[in-house]
C-alpha cells in the first residue's frame, strides 16, 4: 500500500515509520524544509525508544521517504493520513485551522488531477485529535471542489492512542484500533492496512466518524481524571496522616479499578491530556452542556503543580534567593524528550521567580528545554553534576536511572541533604537511613525540622 503522512510531528513520524515497517511505501510530508532535510539525512527530532532502529532500517530499504512538496507526496498515494497539530486556542477549544487548510490544499490538487485525468480514488484519514464533526467538515471541503464522496474519495477518522515513551510498542501492538468510517470500501481498505498490527486478536473497532472523534477525547479525559483523583487522595493523605502508597495498592487490586494511572505526582502534562481536556470542556460548553468534572480536573491539575513549591517554601520560607536547587527531570514524563506543558518547567519558572538558582539534568530533554528556558537555568552534564553545592534536590520526572542512585555520593555533593520528590521514587524509611530529609507526595515526611 502507498501511504502519505502529512505532518512529521510526534504522531506523524511514529505512524509513518511503523507503516513502513509493515512493508508499505510511505511518504512523510512536512512544510519545514530543514526538518525534512534532517529526516532524509538520518536525524530524528524526537526521542522515542525503538524508533531510531526501525526508522534507519526502513530508510535503508527504501520504504520511507520525506518531502516538503505536497503534490509529489499525494500523486501516487492510496491513503492520506493527516497528523497535524491542533493546539488549544485561548478559550480552550482546539485550533483545527491547519487541518482545514491542508484539506483545502488536498481538495485543490485532487480536483486538478481529476480534470487532467490523472487521479484515482483516495482515502483521507484524520489522525489528528479534532473536535466532533471535523471529518464532516473535511468531506464538505473536498465536495466544494467538485469531488464526489464515495467515488473520488472517502474521509475517515482514526484517532491515535500512543503513549509517549511507549509509542512504537503501542503502534505495533495496539490494544485496539478505532476507525470511524461510513464507506464499506474505505472500511475494507483500512482494515487491510491495519490487519498486520492485530494478529494477536486485538480488535479493529469500526464506528461512525463522530463517535471515533469523541472516543479519543473521552479516553484521554478519563485517564486525566484518574491521575487527578489519585493526586487529590494523596493530598488528603498528607492532611490526615494516611499513606497514599498503601491506599493506591488497596484500590488497584480491585479488578474493577486496576493499578494503571494511580500514581500521584506533580500533575499531568504533555501534548495530549491538558489540551484534550480543555477541548472536550469547550465542546461541551459550545453544545450547551455543563461538563463540571472536566473543569475540576483542570483546576486540580493547576494546583497540583504547586504542591512541591509549597513544600519548599514551607521549609525555606517564601524568599528562595541564594538557594541552589538541583532538578532531576525536565520532560513531562520519562522516556521522551517532550517538554510541552511539563510540570517540571512550571515548577522551575516559579522557583526562579522566587530567587532560586536552578541547575537541571534530564537524560533526553536538555536540548528541548534549552529551546524553552534558554539561559534561565543552568544545565548539568549528568545527574550527579547537578548536585554539586545544591541546597536541595527536586525529582520531577520518573526516569529509571533516578530510582537507584548512589545516596552516599549524593550526600557528599550536596550542601544540604534534602530531597523533594515529586514522583515518589524512594521509600521514606530507607532514604532517611542515609541521612536525607525527604518530602514526597501523599506519604509521611522525613524531616529533621
Amino acid at each position: 500500500m502507498r501511504i502519505t503522512i502529512i505532518g512529521t510531528g510526534y504522531v506523524g513520524l511514529i505512524t509513518g515509520v511503523c507503516f513502513a515497517e509493515m512493508g508499505n511505501q510511505v511518504i512523510c510530508l512536512d512544510i519545514d524544509d530543514d526538518k525534512v532535510k534532517k529526516l532524509n539525512g538520518g536525524n530524528i527530532h524526537i526521542y522515542e525508544p525503538g524508533l531510531n532502529i526501525i526508522y534507519s532500517r526502513n530508510r535503508k530499504e527504501g520504504r520511507l521517504h520525506f518531502t516538503s512538496n505536497l503534490a509529489d507526496a499525494i500523486t501516487k498515494t492510496d491513503i492520506v493520513f493527516l497528523a497535524l497539530p491542533t493546539p488549544s486556542k485561548e478559550d480552550g477549544s482546539a485550533d483545527i485551522s491547519t487541518v482545514l487548510a491542508v484539506s483545502s490544499s488536498l481538495a485543490k490538487l485532487f480536483s486538478e488531477g481529476k480534470k487532467n485525468g490523472d487521479f484515482k480514488y483516495k482515502i483521507v484519514v484524520n489522525k489528528s485529535t479534532v473536535p466532533v464533526g471535523t471529518s464532516a467538515r473535511i468531506k464538505e471541503i473536498l465536495e466544494e471542489f467538485g469531488l464526489v464522496s464515495g467515488e473520488d474519495f472517502d474521509v475517515a477518522s482514526n484517532p491515535e492512542f500512543l503513549r509517549e515513551g511507549h509509542a512504537v510498542e503501542d503502534f505495533m501492538r495496539p490494544d485496539r484500533i478505532v476507525i470511524g468510517v461510513s464507506s464499506p470500501k474505505a472500511e475494507k481498505i483500512l482494515k487491510e492496512i491495519y490487519n498486520p498490527f492485530v494478529r494477536s486478536g486485538n480488535p479493529i473497532i469500526v464506528m461512525d466518524e463522530k463517535s471515533a472523534e469523541m472516543t479519543k477525547y473521552a479516553s484521554n479525559s478519563y485517564l486525566a481524571a484518574r491521575i487527578t483523583f489519585i493526586n487529590e487522595i494523596a493530598n488528603l493523605c498528607e492532611q490526615i496522616g494516611a499513606n497514599v502508597d498503601h491506599v493506591r495498592y488497596g484500590m488497584g487490586t480491585d479488578r474493577r479499578i486496576g493499578t494503571k494511572f494511580l500514581y500521584p505526582g506533580m500533575g499531568f502534562g504533555g501534548s495530549c491530556f491538558p489540551k484534550d481536556v480543555r477541548a472536550l470542556s469547550s465542546m461541551a460548553e459550545q453544545s450547551g452542556y455543563d461538563f463540571q468534572m472536566l473543569n475540576s480536573i483542570l483546576n486540580v491539575n493547576r494546583l497540583q503543580r504547586t504542591r512541591i513549591l509549597k513544600k519548599m517554601t514551607n521549609y525555606f520560607g517564601e524568599n528562595l534567593k541564594d538557594l541552589r536547587i538541583a532538578v532531576w527531570g525536565l520532560a513531562f514524563k520519562a522516556n521522551t524528550n517532550d517538554v510541552r506543558e511539563s510540570p517540571s518547567h512550571y515548577l522551575i519558572r516559579e522557583l526562579v521567580s522566587k530567587g532560586a538558582t536552578i541547575i537541571a539534568f534530564d537524560p533526553e530533554a536538555l536540548e528541548t528545554t534549552k529551546q524553552e528556558l534558554g539561559t534561565l537555568i543552568e544545565y548539568a552534564e549528568d545527574q550527579y553534576a547537578a548536585l554539586e553545592r545544591a541546597d536541595a534536590l527536586v525529582i520531577a520526572t520518573e526516569w529509571n536511572e533516578f530510582r537507584r542512585p548512589d545516596f552516599k555520593k549524593m550526600k557528599k555533593l550536596m550542601i544540604n541533604p534534602l530531597i523533594f520528590d515529586g514522583r515518589n521514587l524512594y521509600e521514606p524509611n530507607i532514604i532517611s537511613q542515609y541521612g536525607f530529609e525527604y518530602f514526597s507526595m501523599g506519604r509521611p515526611e522525613m524531616s529533621r525540622k
